[in-house]
């Protein structure tokens, strides 16, 4: 992990890539953000400003999906061709232990199927009820951001490597904690032109009472100017769109701001230029709801 000193490390409530889909969205908040302060001070004025945050939100949500998108179905057809070859070979083969074998695979495969239209069934429902909560295991959580966002790393020539340390559980939205996770690691794409490794981990504090998540890149880095500026609204240190169309407007950072915040959350964001950064992501754990922790394998 990038090592920094206090002049090269920033902390707020959370940042994420911003997404082209919420720019026009964005030019409205902007320039209301921008007028003078007796006008922000109006009830109105400050019902319409949430009004359009919850539409920026629901846009960046939606770019999201398009960005996976063709990922994920590539992702699908892999695993529904295993499925049909194995119904083939199992009506064509009457040995009821080969035909038990296939079985198997195709239920492997459907399983997979499953998880991860499940995710992309989440992640595609930004505005229903953003405030409704339940304790979700965030290893499951991050194993379906993964099977959500591998294929866009790997057409970047990005490999992400995981490792999941003890089994936390938090009181969350998990579609709002998964678009926050999804624009780390977009993020993190995005800092390696060339490719390159993305580490994400999850692990619980000694006290137990804190579920740490890090996103860590060994990308270009942060100039420390930037770094302190990093979670101001419409702030971006890109120059544009990359080629799936995010970046440059600097809405994500105070969009997943208002999100990690509401969940009381924070997130602590280290760089240094030409070795990579470091996004450590912090939630209030919550106790595992009683038929979690009697499944096997729970922690």
């Amino acid at each position: 992990m990038p090592k920094t000193d206090k002049s090269q490390a920033a902390e707020s409530i959370a940042p994420s890539p911003p997404a082209q889909a919420a720019a026009s969205a964005g030019t409205i908040v902007r320039g209301r953000l921008q007028e003078p302060t007796n006008a922000l001070e109006d009830q109105s004025g400050r019902e319409e400003l949430e009004a359009l945050r919850r539409q920026v939100i629901a846009l960046q949500q939606i770019s999201n999906l398009g960005v996976l998108a063709g990922g994920v179905f590539h992702e699908l057809n892999n695993t529904l061709t295993p499925i049909i070859n194995y119904a083939k070979l199992g009506l064509r083969n009457p040995d009821p232990a080969y035909r038990e074998r296939a079985l198997t695979r195709i239920l492997d495969a459907g399983q997979r199927a499953a998880a991860i239209t499940g995710g992309m069934l989440g992640l595609s429902r930004p505005g229903r009820d953003p405030n409704h909560r339940l304790p979700v295991d965030l290893s499951r959580l991050v194993k379906e951001v993964v099977l959500l966002i591998n294929k866009d790393l790997a057409r970047n020539k990005v490999r992400l490597e995981v490792q999941l340390m003890g089994r936390p559980f938090a009181r969350v939205n998990p579609a709002q904690i998964q678009q926050v996770l999804i624009n780390l690691l977009i993020n993190a794409r995005q800092a390696m032109p060339e490719g390159g490794v993305v580490n994400l981990r999850l692990t619980a504090d000694a006290t137990g009472r804190l579920a740490e998540l890090n996103v860590i890149d060994h990308g270009i880095g942060i100039a420390p100017g930037n770094l302190r500026r990093i979670f101001e609204p419409f702030f971006s240190t890109k120059t544009g769109p990359d080629a799936s169309g995010l970046g440059g407007t600097g809405l994500g950072l105070s969009v997943c701001r208002d999100i990690v915040e509401a969940h009381h959350g924070r997130l602590r964001a280290e760089s240094r230029l030409g070795q990579g950064s470091t996004f450590t992501l912090l939630l209030p754990t919550c106790p595992a709801p009683a038929e979690a922790a009697a499944r096997p394998g729970a922690a």
